[in-house]
């Protein structure tokens, strides 16, 4: 077991993870290059807390949709093709992917580390109950077509079988219990209903539990760290940064997301991760805003409710690494977002934009590894970096000190 360690990345997996090291004893230094925790990925994602809904992204329906995706036709999800080797590589794995069977079995994996993530957090809110809008509230999947619906059923009906709590609705049976639906009724095929979802404030969480890391764990942070280079020792690892700064450590745990492939292909590690873009903005309540929390699957849309306003995340650009808001596209959001539920926010008063991008694998399995002593990771959460960074952080802190998940 390490004495000490060096976490890069205070997103969601860096903190989770330094909090599921430190609580095992290991004397644990936080890296990061921005200057306060959860600035990347992690500020402003859906808000959900969606333990059951983990569908692995490929499937034999994006497969159909490839070409369209490709071509830019989908407002949804765009696809920037590379010549990158990297990105040959990660596509063909991904169409590897993209079977019935493996769809499947990748959905189950995620669902097994959602449910470990679930009792994670419990398990630290017991501990340490921080403020940051976590609520049990209850989550619908909306579906417009009736196939695709009807392959929601029968992922929800496996998903059930291994522990999952779920019941497909009519769309008058959702609208009874999620009023905002009401105006919506006709235009839905079917609803799969997910009644212990929560919600919670991803920026607010890092810097919540950030806050207890260095008051009752002795954890020591270094943000303005930008990491150049790592060196592995026999002794241990050493964390150079791009300023000359020098951190040393028995083992360096990547938790950067996609940032993190450069250094490990350093040595000699290429964890197939690719960056995907995503948006969100609020907006005040509108005269039905949603009581749970949302997923528009057709538009590929997340309506939660924060306090007193609604955020609305949405849209994929795979192959996109930049963090820039684009005026067309977050136009397109909001006006996805209306089609979608006309009466869930005050959409003309929309705010707060935002732009991030998600580190993606091909199966939408995270990768959780210890490749040399002195070296770990713990990256690829992909959309549902809020979902699984407990569970994944313990499955590294378990890794790295020999003990069980806890």
């Amino acid at each position: 077991m390490p004495a000490t360690a060096a976490v890069i990345g205070a997103g969601l997996a860096g903190i989770a993870t330094a909090y599921a090291l430190a609580r095992r004893g290991v004397e644990v230094t936080l890296i990061e290059r921005q200057a306060a925790p959860g600035l990347g990925a992690s500020y402003a994602n859906g808000a959900q807390l969606s333990w059951l809904y983990t569908d692995a992204l490929a499937s034999p329906r994006v497969l159909r949709q490839l070409p369209r995706l490709a071509l830019g036709l989908d407002e949804a999800f765009r696809l920037k093709p590379s010549a990158d080797p990297a990105f040959i590589r990660w596509l063909l794995q991904f169409l590897r992917n993209c079977t019935t069977a493996r769809f499947r079995a990748n959905t189950l994996a995620s669902l097994e580390l959602g449910l470990e993530s679930r009792a994670a957090m419990y398990a630290l809110l017991e501990r340490h109950p921080i403020e940051f809008g976590y609520a049990l509230r209850g989550k619908m999947q909306l579906y417009e077509n009736a196939e695709a619906f009807r392959a929601a059923r029968a992922t929800m009906e496996a998903k059930v079988a291994h522990g999952a709590v779920q019941t497909a609705l009519t769309p008058e049976q959702a609208a009874l219990i999620e009023p905002s639906l009401a105006s919506v009724v006709p235009r839905l095929a079917g609803v799969i209903y997910s009644p212990a979802e929560a919600v919670g404030d991803s920026h607010q969480f890092c810097l919540r539990l950030h806050a207890v890391l260095e008051r009752d764990y002795g954890v020591t942070s270094h943000f303005g760290f930008d990491v150049a280079r790592i060196e592995n020792e026999a002794a241990g690892a050493i964390v150079l940064g791009s300023e000359g700064e020098r951190v040393r450590a028995d083992l360096a745990v990547l938790c950067s997301g996609a940032d993190a492939v450069r250094l490990l292909q350093a040595h000699g590690h290429r964890p197939p991760i690719w960056p995907m873009k995503g948006y969100s903005f609020m907006a005040p309540p509108g005269s039905t805003p949603p009581a749970m929390s949302l997923s528009d699957t057709q538009r590929r849309l997340v309506f939660t409710r924060l306090g007193e306003r609604v955020r609305i995340a949405g849209l994929a650009e795979l192959g996109e690494r930049s963090t820039q808001l684009n005026r067309e596209r977050i136009a397109a959001l909001v006006a996805a977002a209306r089609a979608s539920l006309p009466d869930a926010a005050r959409y003309d008063e929309a705010a707060d934009f935002w732009a991030g991008v998600r580190p993606m694998t091909p199966d939408s399995l995270p990768r959780i590894a210890r490749p040399h002593p002195a070296l770990g990771f713990n990256l690829g959460h992909g959309m549902l970096g809020w979902t699984l960074a407990m569970g994944t952080a313990e499955r590294l802190a378990a890794l790295v000190t020999n003990e069980p998940v806890a």
